[in-house]
């Protein structure tokens, strides 16, 4: 049977002061009033039945999360005590399904992607469902076609075409570049942006943690084998912190594309697609004005001012600018972020910092 999963873990803090402990970038209704988990659990609507639809996100968010979503209440709710990275999160899912369903095909998903048009997405993925049932053995991952010479995402080097479809083989998965080797990705014409999306048998999946990762995977497997009983909280709270941290790329997908046990195909995905993890990419989210300010709030006077971005959680709030040009300004009650756009990659530093030197409250 098909499943789909949502990762919706992750701290978002390249959107601070936006995204905070108590409400992160996942949740925040700043897409048209609506959040980033809400568009992606619709955009899964008609593609897999809504009981086989789950969320795996951390036990604190858990309320706001049902709260924003009630149907994935109950046992479509995978709660993760503390974030171990995405291998865990990942292998967490399915361990679960597996030892529900041990026909269990899964998609992942993440909860900050914007991808039009969903038609043109749920048909890709449901040929990446259609290649794991007719090869249990392969690995699929969506990429996205560049559009430019993007230093912020990872890569993915195709090799030969296979016989399904548009699918290609994956060479490996490459770490982001600096702008002169994406430039040459780009030109190259041989790679895709990896999406972080994909599609798997959980049989497959859990046999590749078991050779690349045994430690991870003899914690999974605790957890999977206490799912059904009365301990199986208990089991989840002991385990779990203890699992080796390490991201899914790293520990399965790229020796599994070296392996001859498995394949890892890439679908590409031509169509339009933002992961909203920065400032400047939530910008391409917002109405522009005549001067290319991004204009994420309603109230707000820009004069003289160009190709900034001015958000407020805050409806009544005005913020107002005078010559102000490539910046990103955010309000929130609390805190207050003015940044060049160039620089945005370094608000991850500043978060730490005002832990550290102001207040762990505003985190």
């Amino acid at each position: 049977m098909r499943y789909a999963v949502i990762m919706a873990g992750g701290s978002g803090t390249r959107l601070w002061p936006m995204s905070r402990a108590s409400q992160p970038k996942q949740l925040i209704p700043f897409i048209r009033g609506r959040s980033l988990l809400e568009i992606s659990s619709d955009r899964l609507e008609g593609l897999v039945p809504a009981s086989h639809r789950y969320i795996c996100a951390g036990a604190t968010h858990q309320d706001a999360i049902l709260e924003a979503l009630p149907a994935y209440t109950g046992d479509r709710y995978l709660a993760e005590p503390t974030g171990r990275d995405t291998l865990n999160a990942v292998g967490f899912a399915a361990a679960v399904l597996h030892s529900l369903d041990p026909d269990a095909v899964m998609a992942v998903f993440t909860a900050d992607h914007l991808i039009e048009p969903v038609e043109k997405f749920q048909k890709i993925v449901s040929d990446g469902f259609d290649l794991v049932e007719q090869h249990p053995d392969t690995l699929v991952t969506f990429g996205i076609q560049p559009t430019h010479p993007a230093t912020g995402y990872g890569y993915l080097e195709l090799g030969k075409k296979l016989t399904q479809g548009d699918a290609r083989q994956v060479v490996r998965f490459k770490e982001k570049p600096d702008a002169s080797t994406a430039q040459k990705y780009l030109a190259s014409g041989g790679y895709l942006w990896n999406s972080g999306m994909f599609v798997w048998h959980t049989g497959t999946m859990l046999d590749c943690i078991r050779r690349f990762r045994p430690e991870n995977h003899t914690g999974l497997m605790k957890i999977a084998g206490a799912w059904q009983t009365p301990d199986r909280n208990k089991v989840l709270e002991s385990v779990y912190p203890t699992l080796p941290k390490v991201s899914i790329d790293y520990a399965v997908m790229e020796p599994a594309s070296k392996d001859d046990k498995v394949h890892v195909a890439a679908l590409p995905m031509d169509l339009t697609w933002l992961d909203v993890g920065s400032w400047p990419s939530f910008a391409d989210t917002c109405e522009k004005d005549a001067h290319g300010n991004a204009l994420g709030t309603t109230k707000h006077l820009l004069h003289d001012t160009r190709n900034t971005l001015v958000a407020s959680n805050d409806p009544d709030h005005l913020i107002a600018t005078i010559g102000c040009e490539n910046l990103v300004i955010i309000h929130t009650q609390e805190a207050t972020l003015v940044c060049h756009v160039d620089k945005a990659e370094e608000i991850k530093t500043l978060h730490k910092l005002v832990g550290e030197k102001v207040s762990k409250d505003l985190l």
